[in-house]
């Protein structure tokens, strides 16, 4: 790769087959992703100027890339960065890769909490890189929020790209166990996105995902809920009257999530969304008024 002259149409052509042979899911969109990353790009500048040749320290950083892509490192991780929202938000292997499916949560969670009278204040349990919380608040500029995960790398995370995204003075980082951080206070809403991957279902995840992604962050216990449970029985005490508890669910869940809010006495009624696929994905319980 290194003796001939390799164009940006060139190398990406070669790219995306190698990729495909490897098995890779998007291999000419992972291929487009990378090098617009290293020529510091827009991916529509390799369809303009596909015929540019690359400079060497360009081959050699599109390379290594290549070679972690086919090691399964994500491409987020490669790049460091991913798009949620429309942000941008600093990723490392010490949080989970923020999902399109996720955005469906803070929607559902924008126009609910858009309808508060005077100030906001909300909280995220597992906030990981923080794509929730801050997608919230850049939406939400009278909205304040505290945000808890219990990995401190993932803090570090969630706190530059709050400070990247201008929203910084507007919310409180916490390191904890789920709800514990949070004692005593009252939000107008607790969102989460918390761990549910089934152990059992484990072995079976994507390579990019079982050995890349935290495994912290994804394991939820024998059926996946473990983590719903707990903030079934003490989320609700957090949360103000006509307020709500809105979470993020794996495949076949909602049903029982939505079962283990409602026994909760002070939840009014529950909710299931779907995703852009027609997937139950949100469960949201209303807290009484």
């Amino acid at each position: 790769m290194t003796n001939e002259i390799w164009t940006i149409g060139r190398i990406l052509k070669w790219t995306a087959g190698y990729f495909q042979e490897k098995g890779i899911e998007s291999p000419r969109l992972d291929a487009e992703v990378l090098l617009a990353h290293i020529l510091k790009k827009e991916r529509i500048y390799l369809y303009v100027h596909f015929d540019e040749p690359l400079e060497p320290s360009e081959l050699a950083q599109y390379r290594e890339a290549i070679k972690k892509r086919v090691r399964r490192v994500p491409v987020a991780y490669i790049t460091g960065q991913r798009d949620f929202m429309g942000l941008t938000f600093h990723v490392t292997p010490d949080v989970l890769v923020p999902q399109p499916d996720t955005e469906i949560l803070v929607q559902e969670a924008k126009e609910r909490l858009e309808k508060v009278e005077g100030p906001v204040k909300f909280a995220d349990i597992g906030t990981g890189s923080g794509a929730i919380c801050l997608s919230l608040l850049a939406e939400l500029p009278k909205a304040v929020a505290s945000t808890v995960d219990i990995s401190p790398a993932a803090r570090a995370v969630a706190e530059e790209n709050a400070r990247e995204l201008g929203v910084a003075d507007r919310i409180a980082f916490y390191t904890g166990d789920l709800l514990a951080p949070l004692e005593g206070e009252q939000f107008d809403a607790i969102l989460s996105n918390p761990p549910y991957i089934p152990d059992g279902d484990i072995p079976g995840l994507a390579p990019e995902v079982k050995s890349q992604e935290p495994m912290l962050a994804l394991a939820g216990g024998r059926d996946g809920l473990d983590f719903y449970r707990r903030l079934a029985k003490d989320a609700p005490d957090l949360i103000k009257n006509g307020g709500f508890l809105a979470v993020e669910v794996g495949i076949h869940q909602a049903d029982s999530v939505a079962k283990l809010f409602a026994a909760h006495p002070r939840v009014k009624t529950t909710s299931i969304v779907k995703d852009y696929a027609g997937i139950d994905r949100v469960v949201i319980a209303d807290i009484d008024a």
